[in-house]
């Protein structure tokens, strides 16, 4: 098997600290690139839709909660992982784009609807299919065993760090 660029750094901390067990930076490490090389490979493929990886999440987040098609901008946010001020600024340019349509929710006053418009839906329509067979290739080196043995892993990574969601 060939190595990576974390097996140098492990080897680099082996070499100079040999009392160091660095091996949890080899798993951090690796899911920290493996993140950015994911994500690069993620934009590149919106780019050819005139999409950012941030609208693809927002719009998707609205198309796949069913019809009507509409969250409120804290249901956006818990769903983003992104603050609320962050999620408005992104509403607002898919408003300017007319992918999304703002609104004061109906059944609280003090809070704000988002609703995904025809334009919105039919984008992310059009992009959806590309984007699962993109992801598809992207994880080609992994057989559908290691994949569904690599979501696991990560799902017990992620819920052991707190990552559940709200009731």
């Amino acid at each position: 098997m060939t190595g990576d660029h974390v097996d140098r750094v492990l080897q680099q901390w082996r070499a100079e600290r040999p009392d160091l067990d660095a091996s949890p930076m080899g798993v951090v490490g690796r899911i920290q690139r493996v993140s950015r090389m994911l994500e690069r490979g993620l934009s590149e493929n919106f780019a050819r839709h005139d999409l950012q990886l941030w609208e693809f999440d927002i719009l998707a987040t609205l198309r796949r909660s069913g019809a009507p098609y509409r969250l409120t901008a804290g249901a956006l946010s818990d769903s983003s992982m992104r603050t609320s001020g962050a999620i408005t600024n992104r509403i607002d340019r898919l408003l300017a784009r007319s992918l999304v349509t703002r609104e004061t929710n109906p059944d609280n006053r003090r809070s704000v609807v988002i609703t995904l418009t025809r334009n919105g839906w039919a984008l992310i329509e059009d992009v959806l299919v590309d984007h699962v067979n993109h992801e598809e290739h992207l994880l080609a080196c992994l057989s559908a065993d290691e994949q569904q043995q690599l979501a696991t892993l990560l799902r017990t990574l992620l819920v052991g760090l707190g990552d559940v969601p709200s009731p």
